[in-house]
């Protein structure tokens, strides 16, 4: 990789964005417009020191899940993409993978909904941008990484979500995220970190082993719900 390259081209994406544009405050003693480091990590989902390791040259191989992160925290155009992904020595996810680039009209959508809750995941139910309203009413997600930013895993391996179930409601969830999970790796079954994800899931949940081996396939159906909020009580 090259290591100088990759972190100059964050650096130089960072600076460029607008903390206001990624629904940060703006205010504050700041030495240039852009992020700060410490915004685009946890906008990335990534450490602190990481950013500083990878900007600086220190840190080499980024795996494609942080190109990726960065690429969406920064709000690169496919072609800048593109570069980033190649700067780090790979080639960009192609068709056979799940996507998890946000296209700018997705980003314009979510940006003219600040004043609602917006989550966007991808079709094998990893968070990719949560809003502040989001993260206040559903838990901040910046601390997750890794499988911990994907639905299914927080509901059948981790803590869950704050949404309200009864016993029949969370297990006909868990049938349905598992049965819509099958249908995307239906749909991409090239994609390595999907496999990854399935493989560990199988390996954690038997909740998660006995519904894959039912062979549903289906898909998730948005509904009402009503979340149990730790300072404001039920919320529907």
């Amino acid at each position: 990789m090259a290591a100088t390259e990759f972190g100059r081209a964050v650096r130089r994406w960072r600076d460029r964005v607008r903390p206001e544009a990624v629904g940060l405050p703006a205010g504050g003693q700041r030495r240039a417009a852009g992020l700060r480091r410490e915004e685009l990590a946890m906008l990335a989902g990534i450490s602190a020191d990481y950013v500083t390791r990878l900007e600086q040259g220190r840190a080499v191989n980024p795996s494609g899940q942080v190109v990726e992160a960065l690429a969406r925290a920064l709000r690169l155009s496919a072609t800048e993409r593109g570069h980033l992904f190649r700067l780090a020595g790979q080639v960009p996810p192609g068709p056979e993978t799940v996507p998890a680039y946000l296209t700018p009209s997705v980003q314009r959508l979510v940006d003219r909904l600040a004043d609602t809750p917006v989550g966007v995941y991808d079709a094998a139910w990893t968070l990719l941008l949560a809003n502040p309203l989001y993260a206040a009413l559903m838990g901040d997600p910046s601390g997750w990484t890794g499988n911990e930013r994907n639905s299914v895993w927080r509901n059948l391996v981790g803590p869950g979500s704050r949404v309200r179930f009864t016993v029949d409601e969370r297990r006909a969830f868990e049938a349905a995220l598992v049965a819509d999970l099958r249908a995307t790796a239906s749909r991409y079954p090239a994609d390595r970190n999907l496999r990854r994800l399935i493989t560990d899931l199988r390996e954690r949940s038997a909740r998660f082993a006995e519904l894959w081996d039912s062979g549903v396939v289906g898909a998730h159906v948005a509904a009402r719900k009503t979340i149990d909020h730790p300072r404001v009580g039920a919320l529907t």
